[in-house]
């Protein structure tokens, strides 16, 4: 009696959520304690800073910090609203994960404008 084991692409989302919080844990802190205590009392140079975020690996460093932030949250989110029963799951995927998909979307564009 062998029943067909059904697919699943869970696994994608836990592998972002897991990536994500990881990031938070080890770089959150950081980017937290630089740009909000440290930075304002002696901001850098405009150029200085914008020439940093045009380097490629800079830019793909950004990129990977914060979209998988955006999924981290969305997946936490998600479990929450799931366990308080807030809606179907179908629409509280859609709005979490499709939320986490858009703002990465936006964040590569915003990258990407900034130039090379």
């Amino acid at each position: 009696m062998n029943v067909p084991v059904k697919r699943t692409i869970a696994p994608v989302f836990w592998l972002l959520f897991g990536a994500g919080g990881m990031l938070s844990a080890l770089f959150g802190t950081g980017m937290v304690i630089v740009t909000g205590f440290l930075l304002p009392g002696n901001p850098p140079d405009y150029a200085v800073v914008l020439g940093l975020a045009r380097h490629p690996l800079v830019k793909l460093g950004l990129f990977a910090i914060i979209s998988l932030f955006f999924w981290h949250g969305a997946e936490r989110l998600y479990l929450t609203l799931k366990d308080m029963r807030a809606g179907s799951d179908i629409i509280l995927k859609s709005m979490t994960y499709g939320v986490a998909a858009l703002l990465t979307i936006v964040t590569l564009a915003l990258l990407l404008s900034i130039g090379f």
